[in-house]
Order: C-alpha cells, then sequence, then structure tokens
C-alpha cells in the first residue's frame, strides 16, 4: 500500500500526511497519528470508547513478536476490507481513529504545563539537604 493509495482511502477526511516508520507507515492528520500500516495491512487507533466497534466488525489488533519473544499489542486494529473501496466508510472509521488520537494525546501529561511532574532544584554540596 502506497501513499497515494492511502491517500486516496482518507480522500474524505482531507489532507494527510504519510510518514516511514519502522518498516511501515504511519498515517497523520496533523500531528496526530490516526493509523498505520504494517505487512500492507492498514490499522486505526482505537481506545476504550471504539475497540468495542472494531470488535464487533470482527477486526483485530496490529501485534508484533518483541525481540525477547513476548507478542506486544497496540492500540491500532485492522480497518475492514469494506472501508477499503468505500471513502464515506473510510472517513467514518478514520474520524473515529482520530477521536482516539485525540482522548490519548490529552491524556498524556503537558510537558512543563500543569500536571507535569516537578524537578527539584539541585544543591550545592556544601549546602545541606532538608
Amino acid at each position: 500500500m502506497d501513499a497515494e493509495d492511502l491517500r486516496d482511502i482518507f480522500r474524505g477526511l482531507g489532507p494527510v500526511q504519510i510518514r516511514r516508520m519502522f518498516g511501515g507507515q504511519g498515517v497523520y492528520q496533523g500531528e496526530l497519528m490516526f493509523a498505520l500500516v504494517a505487512s500492507d495491512e492498514l490499522y486505526l487507533k482505537v481506545d476504550d470508547e471504539s475497540i468495542g466497534f472494531f470488535r464487533d466488525l470482527g477486526s483485530r489488533p496490529f501485534a508484533y513478536e518483541t525481540r525477547d519473544r513476548r507478542k506486544s499489542v497496540m492500540s491500532y486494529w485492522l480497518m475492514p476490507e469494506s472501508a477499503l473501496d468505500d471513502p464515506d466508510e473510510a472517513a467514518e472509521l478514520a474520524n473515529m481513529a482520530l477521536a482516539a488520537a485525540r482522548r490519548a494525546k490529552s491524556a498524556q501529561p503537558r510537558k512543563g504545563g500543569k500536571g507535569a511532574p516537578r524537578r527539584r532544584a539541585r544543591t550545592k554540596a556544601s549546602e545541606p539537604v532538608t
């Protein structure tokens, strides 16, 4: 699946960017990665709110084997075949994936902002630590 195929599938979303990663490709809208391609299969971002929908469609998660032979399952689920040829269905599923990506991003602590861990000031060797 090349970049033009992906842009065609997601044409109902507007412009998307394709970036190479780990032998596959990440599909982004702005700074949000909402889909990935691995082994020529297209997966969409899911979370607790959307995973049931994908499970009901008969989808499966993206999984890979780690170096220590453990199986790692990611929060991306296979896009149904029917959506690959239906831009309306693809856009609906991609919007769900974008919403999941937004929720995941908003759940992360902001760097240097409220909720970020605070660093303790360094003390000089001659100062007692209290």
